[in-house]
């Protein structure tokens, strides 16, 4: 069995268990309200606890380690970068994630902008002038991390919260400053 109290992570896939074992009358999909429900509550809890920024670093931490695990289970690591972003476009709209754009990319510098429209996260939720996917960046950065085996920082520019109509990423390097 596990143990609860740790210092480094022991998640992997297994642990989500068989979903369609456990849940042979209602089955492996819920409404985007009630998985909202849950992050949202955890976060308010989070911040009211631990203040914004440890609580921040939890839910990029945590995505990181989501991203990772992504990669390794459903999108797999591909020998190259653009079969790799088409099949993760392909899984998170499958999966009904969000849809994946690319806007920009300089692949051999490691430099990207990317959109993903109709967020799990975010999208429909009311205009608070804040970008607000945290998770989302620490996703993006461990698909990375797993795909290239290298660390990236990963910020969102633009969000539905703060107005705009799909969440925008820059993407760069760990060790240049993204600029937001």
């Amino acid at each position: 069995m596990f143990k609860e109290e740790r210092d480094e992570s022991i998640f992997e896939w297994g642990m989500l268990g068989d979903v369609k074992l456990g849940r042979p009358h209602l089955g492996e999909h819920v409404p985007v309200d009630v998985y909202r429900l849950m992050q949202f509550t955890l976060r308010d809890e989070m911040i009211r606890i631990l203040g914004v920024e440890q609580t921040n670093q939890i839910f990029f931490a945590a995505g990181k380690k989501a991203g990772v695990e992504f990669v390794r289970n459903v999108v797999g690591k591909q020998a190259d970068m653009n079969v790799f972003i088409e099949k993760l476009q392909m899984f998170l709209k499958k999966l009904q994630i969000g849809i994946l754009r690319v806007e920009k990319a300089d692949l051999e510098h490691g430099l990207l902008t990317l959109t993903v429209a109709e967020d799990l996260d975010c999208s429909g939720l009311p205009v608070t002038g804040e970008e607000i996917c945290v998770y989302d960046e620490g996703f993006i950065a461990g698909l990375l991390l797993e795909q290239t085996g290298k660390d990236f920082n990963v910020k969102e520019i633009d969000c539905w919260c703060s107005g705009d109509r799909v969440c925008r990423f820059a993407i760069e390097p760990n060790g240049i400053e993204v600029k937001g």
